[in-house]
C-alpha cells in the first residue's frame, strides 16, 4: 500500500482483515510516521516492510502481486509508472491524475508492461448502481434517452474536504469536477452505454469567499469568533460533536477533547471557511450529449443536508428513479404502468459497498486469464476523466461547448512534448 491515509488504510486495505485467505498486506509507504506506525500495527508488518517514501519501497525486489496507490492526486503518476515497471498490477485511487497527459501516459505504460491498472471508480461496484445497470441492460426502460444525476455534497463534507482540506485548491489537488465528480462522469457514460460527444459546464466558488465572512470573524474559529452560535461551519462544534466519530479521526490521531482542540487551534481544519485559501467551486452543473443522441444533466452542490446521489433515468419504455443513501430505486413501465421498487443491501458499508466490491473484483480479475482489463480499467476510465477535463475547460470559458473527440486529439498531440515515450 502506497499512501496509508483514509482511503489506503480504512477503505481498501481492510479487505485483508476481513478476508485474509484472499489478500495479505506485506508492505507500506507512508510519509506520516504516526499513520505509518498505526498501519504497521494494524497489518502486522515488519519494520523492514515499512517506508516513509514510496521511492524506497519500489527500489526493493518485488514484494507482492499488487500495489494499491492512494497518494494525493498530484502524486499518482510517478509511483504508478514505477510500480508498473517493477511488475506490480496497480489499483489506483481516483482521479488518475489532474494532468490529462499523465492519464494517457499511464495507460500506455500499463499496456507496455502487460499489467492491470484499475481505477477506483467504486460506485460501479455497489449493489445500488450495479442493479440499476442490470435493469437497463435487461431492457426494462427501453433505450436510455436522458439522465438527470445530482451529487448532493453535505455542507460539512464540503467545508471539511473542499474548503479547509486537501482538495481545496486546484493547483495542489484537482478541480472539483475531477476530485469529487469523476465518479459521476464515469457513471453517466456507463449508464448511457455510449461515449460522450460534447459537453458544456457552468459553476463557481459562490459562497466560501472572504466577503461573506461575518463581521469581526478571525482567521481561526477558536480565536473568539462573534458568529460562533450562528455559523453552521463553526469548526469546534462540528469536530467535537456531530462530526466527532467520522470526521475527527481525519484531522488528528489524538481523539481526546484536548487533541481535537489542538488540531483546530492552528491546523487547517480550524480555519474560518471564509478566510481559507480555497479556490475550487462550491456548485457546478454539466450538460452532456452522447453518441447516438442521448443527453444528461449533472449537478453538484455543496449546500445540502444529505450526502447522497439521486438519479432519474428516462428511457423509451420506462424510467428509473433512485436515491443512493436510501439504497433503493423504482422502475416504472410505460406499457403496464407497473412500478417496481428495488431495495439493495449494502450492509452500511463505505461508498454503498463499493470499497469492498472493487477489491473483490480486482482480485477476481487477477485470477482470470486476461490480466489487462477490468470493469474500471484505466483505459475504460480515461473517457470519463476526459469528460471531467473538458467540463472544466468549458466552465472556465463561459460554458463554451467542448467537442470531446477534438479535445482528446489535441491532448494526444502534446504527448511527445510533455511526456516523451521510451
Amino acid at each position: 500500500v502506497i499512501g496509508a491515509g483514509d482511503r489506503g488504510m480504512r477503505a481498501y486495505a481492510p479487505y485483508a482483515l476481513k478476508f485474509p485467505h484472499e489478500l495479505k498486506i506485506v508492505g507500506v509507504a507512508e510519509i506520516n510516521p504516526k499513520r505509518r506506525e498505526q498501519f504497521q500495527k494494524m497489518y502486522g508488518l515488519e519494520d523492514g516492510a515499512c517506508f516513509s517514501r514510496w521511492e524506497d519501497l519500489l527500489k526493493q525486489p518485488r514484494m507482492a502481486d499488487i500495489a494499491i496507490i492512494c497518494t494525493q492526486d498530484r502524486m499518482h503518476y510517478q509511483p504508478t509508472v514505477r510500480a508498473l515497471e517493477r511488475g506490480y498490477h496497480v489499483l489506483l485511487e481516483k482521479p488518475m491524475s489532474p494532468d490529462p497527459v499523465e492519464c494517457i501516459a499511464m495507460i500506455r505504460k500499463a499496456k507496455e508492461e502487460g499489467r492491470l491498472l484499475t481505477i477506483c471508480h467504486v460506485l460501479r461496484y455497489t449493489p445500488f448502481w450495479s442493479a440499476i445497470k442490470e435493469n437497463i441492460e435487461q431492457g426494462k426502460i427501453g433505450e436510455v434517452v436522458s439522465v438527470q444525476l445530482n451529487e448532493n455534497v453535505n455542507y460539512h463534507h464540503m467545508a471539511h474536504s473542499f474548503v479547509r482540506g486537501n482538495w481545496r485548491r486546484k493547483d495542489t489537488s484537482s478541480p472539483m469536477i475531477l476530485a469529487k465528480s469523476c465518479h459521476d462522469m464515469d457513471l453517466l457514460t456507463w449508464i448511457v452505454g455510449a461515449p460522450c460527444s460534447r459537453i458544456s459546464s457552468f459553476g463557481s466558488l459562490m459562497h466560501f469567499r472572504e466577503e461573506h465572512a461575518p463581521d469581526g470573524a478571525p482567521d481561526y474559529c477558536l480565536d473568539g469568533c462573534p458568529a460562533e452560535h450562528e455559523c453552521p461551519y463553526y469548526a469546534p462544534r462540528f469536530y467535537l460533536e456531530e462530526g466527532r466519530e467520522e470526521w475527527a479521526p481525519k484531522i488528528t490521531e489524538d481523539l481526546t477533547n484536548e487533541g481535537i482542540l489542538k488540531a483546530l487551534r492552528r491546523g487547517p481544519y480550524g480555519r474560518c471557511v471564509y478566510r481559507s485559501d480555497n479556490d475550487v467551486v462550491d456548485h457546478q452543473v454539466v450538460s452532456l450529449e452522447f453518441a447516438g443522441g442521448a443527453t444528461a444533466v449533472f449537478s453538484m452542490c455543496g449546500f445540502t443536508h444529505d450526502n447522497t446521489r439521486t438519479v432519474q433515468i428516462m428511457g423509451t419504455r420506462g424510467e428509473i428513479r433512485g436515491n443512493l443513501i436510501e439504497q433503493r430505486f423504482t422502475v416504472y413501465d410505460f406499457m403496464t404502468q407497473n412500478r417496481m421498487e428495488v431495495r439493495v443491501n449494502a450492509a452500511n458499508a463505505q461508498h454503498g459497498g463499493g470499497d469492498l466490491g472493487i477489491i473483490r473484483q480486482f482480485l477476481r480479475d487477477l485470477r482470470g486469464r486476461d490480466k489487462t482489463e477490468s470493469l474500471t480499467s484505466a483505459r475504460e476510465s480515461l473517457h470519463s476523466h476526459m469528460m471531467a477535463f473538458a467540463a472544466e475547460e468549458s466552465r472556465l470559458n463561459g460554458g463554451q461547448v467542448v467537442e470531446l473527440e477534438a479535445f482528446v486529439r489535441r491532448l494526444e498531440h502534446q504527448m511527445p512534448e510533455r511526456l516523451p515515450r521510451k
